[in-house]
């Protein structure tokens, strides 16, 4: 039976808790909280991330037929586990993935190192953290930016940093599992057009764009990615 594993990035919460919607929607999926988000040491790199995920799931006895849904730095882990074990997943759903390093502002680093330093910095982090999630229904973006004053500012600028390393454009051809690719057509935070570099460089993949939907689709439009991976998961089982 698939096992679907949600793989959370720097934003929406900063933690498991952006997967909210699919993990009630999906009894028996998982999403870890990744080392350094809450508890334990950051990785430093994608492979170290996916390294420490093959051995969480190991540890559990889960060792194939992996279902891997993914948004940013989750995204990046899921697609370098599908590269690095071939043989142990059925599939990927990756959102707001880019398979080369990122086009970014150096000022935008800066900024969540100095919002770790100074409180009213600190404060500025939190209200475009509050911004960019202005497709998420009020509650629920509330609990995700208490998350983000929990997980703090220091921590998503790690992620970022180990994002912008990430680069699979010589591998990309070798992915054999099944690929869904879901952009938010209304991110404020797109920079490029990254999903569709990869749905051009792996044939038979799916690419949905969203409206209404920015840089986090499963906590903006649920209903809708909850729809999309039902039907990406029957045709992979």
């Amino acid at each position: 039976m698939t096992q679907l594993v949600f793989i959370h990035g720097p934003g929406a919460g900063g933690c498991a808790a952006s997967y909210v919607n699919q993990l009630e929607y999906y009894p028996g999926s998982l999403a870890p909280d990744l080392p350094g988000h809450l508890d334990g040491s950051p990785c430093g790199s994608v492979e170290r991330y996916t390294d420490w995920l093959r051995g969480w799931l190991h540890g559990q006895g889960i060792t194939g037929d992996l279902a891997l849904c993914g948004f940013t730095l989750g995204a990046c882990v899921a697609l370098q586990y599908a590269l690095d074990y071939p043989d142990e997943v059925a599939g990927l759903a990756l959102m707001t993935i880019a398979m080369r390093p990122k086009q970014r502002r150096p000022e935008d680093l800066q900024f969540r190192l100095d919002a770790a330093e100074n409180p009213d910095v600190y404060e500025q982090w939190l209200g475009m953290m509050d911004g960019i999630m202005h497709f998420i229904e009020p509650g629920l973006r509330a609990e995700l930016l208490q998350k983000h004053r929990e997980v703090g500012p220091l921590a998503q600028y790690r992620d970022l940093v180990v994002i912008d390393r990430f680069d699979v454009r010589d591998r990309i051809h070798t992915l054999k599992a099944p690929l869904l690719l879901i952009q938010g057509v209304d991110d404020p935070l797109a920079t490029g057009e990254y999903e569709s570099e990869i749905h051009r460089a792996v044939p038979g993949s799916k690419l949905i764009r969203m409206k209404e939907a920015g840089h986090f689709p499963m906590v903006e439009r649920p209903v809708e990615v909850n729809e999309a991976i039902d039907e990406f998961l029957a045709g992979i089982v």
